[in-house]
């Protein structure tokens, strides 16, 4: 057994090593940085014309960026294989890189609230379908092995055990809300909103670039039913069956298992059990009913708790 001098002087030691190891952790991101190798994420050079859509992992965010990206550019519509150069993810480039893209962008973040953002539009999904999305992402990333029991991943999303620097949904969305939600400068989308009214919504986001950095946004019908076409699940679908080696994000994933999975509202009812429905709703439900999300989970008493709530934000 080893004695407590020895304890304090290997611990010693390691705190010596720790300190030592700091100057040269600084001197390698100072040499990132100096030679443009420096990742953009977190140190993302924000402009002021920047427009960011944001939204916790797997609500909906590449969808939106379709539809947004086919909106605003006939002549390109979006794939898989160009729509890191038109509406890029801020974690996949250098900051070099994307500081040449031309001006306004629009980028896609899953940042907890950053205050650096200035012009955000947010898409909400209810978690219970975040979390079943959020299931077969991990499975086709490996990170999880087959016929793994759903009863034991939901716990370890609520605890986002796999999206760590995003937080959970919980802290994602209302570290937003709370702070945003009155803001000129925030669109507050739901997704299910979005799949009722694809139409609306769109133009809604048009409203939201013209108001932000954008000259006269086009939403004539046409316009409008063009970009929903070119955003639909099955051309998105086919895109990824024809591109998924070309994509960053699919690239290193499995093949027989599709990033575009069903795309519905209310999956969950069908694949969470009651007991993974009423864990969420215990965890979250307060901020779930805010945000309109009905409540399905029974009372000690046998009474059902199925409420809704006001929506957390009026629509901008």
């Amino acid at each position: 057994m080893i004695s407590g001098p020895h304890r304090r002087v290997d611990g010693e030691m390691s705190t010596a090593q720790s300190n030592w190891s700091k100057p040269f952790r600084v001197l390698a991101q100072v040499g990132r940085v100096l030679t443009g190798r420096q990742m953009a994420g977190r140190n993302l050079t924000v402009f002021d014309d920047d427009v960011f859509i944001v939204s916790y992992p797997r609500s909906g965010n590449t969808w939106t960026r379709f539809l947004i990206g086919n909106l605003i550019s006939q002549a390109d519509p979006i794939t898989f294989a160009n729509i890191e150069s038109q509406i890029p993810e801020i974690y996949f480039n250098p900051d070099r890189i994307m500081r040449r893209l031309p001006r306004p962008r629009i980028l896609k973040s899953h940042e907890c609230f950053q205050p650096r953002y200035k012009r955000v539009i947010y898409i909400v999904r209810d978690p219970r379908d975040v979390v079943v999305s959020n299931y077969h992402h991990n499975l086709k990333a490996g990170s999880i092995p087959d016929h793994y029991p759903m009863d034991e991943f939901v716990p370890r999303f609520l605890d986002a055990e796999f999206d760590k620097p995003f937080g959970s949904w919980a802290d994602n969305v209302a570290s937003w809300i709370y702070l945003r939600e009155h803001d000129q400068g925030f669109l507050l989308l739901r997704y299910e909103g979005m799949k009722t009214n694809p139409t609306g919504e769109l133009a809604r986001i048009a409203r939201f670039l013209e108001r932000c950095s954008f000259r006269h946004v086009e939403t004539g019908p046409e316009r409008l039913a063009r970009a929903i076409e070119l955003s639909s699940p099955d051309r998105m679908r086919l895109l990824e069956r024809q591109q998924a080696h070309k994509w960053v994000v699919t690239r290193n994933t499995r093949r027989d298992m599709p990033f575009v999975r069903t795309a519905v509202v209310g999956g969950w009812k069908s694949t969470l059990t009651p007991a993974a429905v009423a864990r969420i709703e215990a965890t979250w439900g307060e901020l779930m009913a805010r945000l309109g999300y009905e409540l399905t989970t029974m009372r000690g008493d046998g009474a059902s708790t199925r409420e809704t709530a006001p929506t957390a934000a009026k629509p901008v």
